[in-house]
């Protein structure tokens, strides 16, 4: 088993998954081990539910420490979660702050710095390889469910890279993998994302498609990987904002079954090719009816047809660890939105400067549905700019469905700080701005004609403004009570 004892470790010193959980380990409460035997199907998940989830899985659930569990029944394989799943922590890993997240992610962005090549020698996810046909997924990798209804076990952290067939372009996202027998999986896209089109691109010549699966990642990657369009338009490389997190070069190596590379760190490797004209229902095997919990909080419905991974290889470091998400918790929430967050105060700082002060996607929204936007108003001429930024994140998210704005003194990463706003800064008939018959996200299941009669269609939603801030002319009024500045120090010892 993995020793994680390492004195004198930092956050400038992560590099992989490794040095990560060697790091939280020198921190009170940030990660937690156990030794007792544990099931990885739905048990796994039922401990976690109540150690550190978050919201939205259903309470009971709270935010808490990362989870090691070192004996997996059936395996050899350790297997972590929640590495993500708190915004305290995900700080922490990057080196920032709870409130400096999104602007060190933007840092990043803006000071790209990409990826390098290294030899098999170097690359520490090639030290155990299997090969077809001497390798069974099921019985190598402890791929957990959440729940007794999903539709199989699942792979919900593996980061998949293919390149254009036609430009060689190359793309980096997550997406959920189901095992469906010892060299297949099957894959869910949501429509329009890059590596699909790269899938429609090899499809249309006839040819697989080349992908590698790294799991087990420094967090910088996952997070610069959760970056969208228009932020990361097709054919940007989100490995550059990983380089640029890190200000080192991230470690790829070529693949030894496939025309691929993978994350030379990766604590494990799939590799495979995405089948032509191959598809399968998701469920075939379970006949649930559920794929596995979605963002949102429900457990999303079984894909009738989704593209085939056939699987030519699996290599993995020596003591591998698995890591894995649990439901539609707080560390979707980060993975997802602290991008969104660098991208909305990117489009809106373009167009309006100085400005947005902050965002926060909540986790009540999963990290898509819903931001808080904490806005500036310098004179009477900022009044109504806040609705404009509002507008311009809709524009560039067409997942978001709902955006608080608040004033400069409301603190957007304390809920009830953001509900007394809405309290007492918010009249529903003058402060609410409704934008209906917009195309939003697919999972959200109140947008439906049963729902409203507004709604015309699956996937239609009405978007809405809620302006929590005070007007300006106004702003006397609304002075918040001031207590004397003291020395705490002074009074806790």
């Amino acid at each position: 088993m993995l020793d994680l004892q390492t004195h004198c470790i930092s956050a400038k010193d992560v590099v992989d998954l490794r040095s990560a959980l060697a790091y939280l380990s020198t921190i009170p409460n940030q990660l937690l081990t156990t030794e007792e035997p544990v099931d990885p199907h739905a048990e796994l998940a039922g401990v976690y539910k109540l150690v550190g989830a978050g919201i939205p899985v259903a309470p009971p659930t709270r935010i808490g420490p990362a989870m090691l569990f070192k004996n997996v029944k059936g395996y050899d394989m350790q297997v972590v979660t929640g590495v993500l799943a708190s915004r305290e922590r995900t700080a922490l890993l990057l080196n920032s702050s709870v409130e400096r997240l999104a602007f060190d992610l933007l840092e990043a962005l803006n000071h790209p710095i990409a990826p390098v090549v290294v030899s098999q020698s170097q690359a520490p996810c090639q030290e155990v390889i299997y090969r077809t046909p001497d390798l069974d997924i099921s019985k190598l990798i402890p791929a957990p469910t959440n729940t007794v209804r999903d539709a199989g076990p699942y792979f919900n952290l593996g980061l998949l890279r293919a390149e254009d067939p036609e430009t060689g372009e190359a793309d980096v996202t997550i997406h959920r993998l189901c095992v469906q027998g010892p060299d297949l999986l099957s894959v869910y896209f949501v429509p329009g994302r890059h590596i699909d089109q790269f899938r429609i691109k090899a499809e249309q010549l006839g040819r697989p498609l080349p992908v590698s699966i790294s799991m087990g990642l420094d967090p910088a990657i996952y997070l610069a990987a959760c970056f969208e369009p228009p932020t990361t338009p097709l054919g940007f490389d989100e490995l550059t904002v990983a380089g640029g997190i890190r200000q080192r070069p991230i470690e790829l190596v070529d693949c030894v079954s496939v025309p691929a590379k993978a994350i030379a760190r990766a604590e494990i490797v799939i590799e495979g090719e995405i089948l032509p004209h191959e598809r399968l229902r998701e469920d075939i095997h379970t006949n649930t009816g559920f794929a596995m919990p979605e963002f949102p909080g429900y457990l999303g419905k079984a894909q009738l047809e989704l593209p085939l991974i056939r699987v030519k290889a699996i290599t993995h470091r020596h003591n591998p660890i698995l890591q894995t998400i649990i439901g539609p918790g707080e560390e979707h929430t980060n993975l997802a939105g602290i991008p969104t967050e660098a991208s909305i105060l990117r489009l809106v700082e373009n167009s309006m400067p100085g400005r947005l002060l902050n965002v926060y996607a909540h986790s009540a929204g999963g990290g898509k549905y819903l931001a808080i936007l904490q806005f500036k108003k310098s004179s009477i001429r900022d009044e109504g700019r806040q609705r404009q930024a509002a507008l311009t994140a809709f524009a560039a998210f067409s997942e978001l469905k709902h955006v608080i704005l608040v004033d400069e003194d409301v603190n957007i990463f304390d809920t009830n700080d953001v509900l007394w706003a809405m309290t007492t800064r918010y009249q529903g008939d003058r402060s609410t701005i409704f934008i209906p018959g917009v195309r939003c996200h697919p999972l959200d299941p109140s947008q439906s004609p049963e729902f409203s009669p507004s709604i015309t269609t699956e996937g239609i939603s009405c978007k809405t403004i809620f302006d929590c801030t005070v007007p300006y002319h106004l702003r006397d009024k609304f002075k918040r009570a001031e207590f004397m500045e003291v020395d705490l120090a002074r009074f806790l010892g």
